[in-house]
């Protein structure tokens, strides 16, 4: 399997040579050159490691990691991903919070950390993994990149829009983690790693990787946990599984897109968005408009210009296609306030301000007369959010063991203007 670029600018390349890249040199993302046509009935009937070697196989085929594949899968998905009956009309919640940083991207990141580090350089200066993120997606890299040989990590986070234990999880970790909260929105952090990237002597001078959703290495084990309960559902019943995807830049959700363009037995899927609407209003209107993030209880979904679109664009090419393969439906903090109480007075469930996301999504399809049985994919634990979800419920949330030995760490962060300027210098000691 060879990759190329959602802009064409690039010959195709070795999947290795994508993972180290992460973005193509013509500013494009990294995409397969073909997709596969997977079998459900061959897949094994093991867990999700299983379901992930598997899924993958065609994907590494003829490279160098190829062998390795089975390896990666069992030491990066070592947690259980369960789905979980929502009431009894027949939904369910995928948890994909269960990792050790509490939130879906401990999948992605630590799949993409093993591959690296399995992975040759000629440099013996360390790989600098440089990610911007919203909420979730800087603890589960450095949790990933964390004290191991050959790699340091360098966080960007919008200042003051992630909660407080976020904060603390990003700035807890120290030895070869750097954190830096960015005096803007999250867009300004993404642009900031954009242009890290595109600096063609910055990148001479401190060797970069990426681990945003970006990455292949983070996007293709997303597939997984999507296959993984599509199958069992298809086991069971005969039947295709609906799913409705909280999403920000759309990696977790292109992911499911992306498992069913391979045959998985995956039905109708929902983007399900908070008030950065750029996505629903894209589907709808037909033109894409990137435009300025707006905060919102849903932190980690505050993205105006999702990255991924330009892979969605790459998938579904016209407004037609599009439409027919997926919708999206987005709702305000007062729904997502909504939400959180009807899901935990109705089903003892608390919910984050994502999932909730999706959750208020569902009601209003059941409110329509829609009674299939939907899978909510849950993105991360509601312990993160105490700050909002435990006065909406009046009790306290249960925090996971491993989210607890982080908040009992110290935590520091450094302030940065969002400056690419200012970013360069802390890159290069300057």
């Amino acid at each position: 399997m060879r990759y190329v670029s959602t802009r064409g600018g690039v010959p195709p390349t070795s999947l290795s040579e994508a993972l180290a890249a992460g973005l193509a040199p013509d500013g494009g993302l990294y995409v397969p050159e073909s997709l596969p046509r997977l079998e459900p009935s061959t897949a094994p009937p093991g867990d999700l490691a299983d379901t992930c070697a598997w899924l993958l196989a065609p994907f590494f085929a003829g490279d160098a990691l190829a062998e390795e594949l089975p390896a990666i899968c069992r030491e990066a998905l070592d947690f259980p991903v369960p789905r979980v009956p929502l009431g009894s009309d027949g939904a369910s919640v995928l948890e994909l919070f269960h990792g050790p940083t509490a939130a879906f991207k401990d999948v992605g990141a630590r799949f993409l950390a093993a591959c690296l580090s399995r992975l040759p350089r000629g440099d013996a200066r360390p790989l600098t993994i440089l990610v911007a993120t919203s909420g979730d997606t800087g603890a589960a890299v450095a949790g990933a990149f964390h004290r191991r040989p050959g790699f340091e990590v360098v966080i960007l986070y919008p200042d003051g829009r992630v909660s407080a234990r976020q904060a603390h999880q990003l700035g807890a970790f120290g030895n070869n983690v750097r954190a830096f909260a960015v005096a803007g929105a999250f867009d300004d952090c993404q642009r900031l790693v954009k242009q890290a990237f595109a600096d063609a002597d910055l990148r001479a001078a401190r060797p970069l990787g990426s681990a945003n959703s970006i990455s292949l290495g983070r996007l293709l084990p997303q597939m997984s946990y999507y296959a993984h309960a599509a199958l069992g559902h298809w086991r069971a019943t005969g039947e295709a599984l609906d799913f409705i995807v909280p999403t920000g830049n759309l990696g977790n959700a292109f992911a499911a897109l992306l498992a069913r363009a391979c045959g998985l037995p995956i039905g109708q899927i929902v983007l399900a968005t908070n008030a950065n609407r750029t996505l629903p209003d894209w589907l709808r209107e037909g033109g894409y408009r990137g435009r300025a993030s707006v905060a919102t209880l849903a932190n980690a979904m505050d993205v105006g210009d999702p990255s991924n679109a330009e892979r969605l664009a790459w998938l579904l090419p016209t407004p037609e296609a599009r439409s027919a393969a997926l919708s999206a439906d987005w709702v305000d903090d007062e729904t997502i306030r909504a939400s959180i109480r009807r899901v935990a007075e109705s089903h003892g469930m608390a919910l984050c301000p994502h999932t909730a996301c999706a959750a208020a999504v569902l009601a209003r399809r059941r409110a329509d007369g829609d009674m299939r049985p939907w899978c909510l994919a849950a993105t991360a634990h509601p312990a993160k959010f105490d700050s909002i979800v435990e006065p909406l419920l009046g009790l306290n949330v249960p925090v996971p063991p491993a989210l607890q030995a982080l908040l009992d760490r110290p935590a520091q962060a450094e302030p940065l203007a969002a400056d690419f300027a200012a970013l360069r210098a802390a890159l290069l000691g300057t």
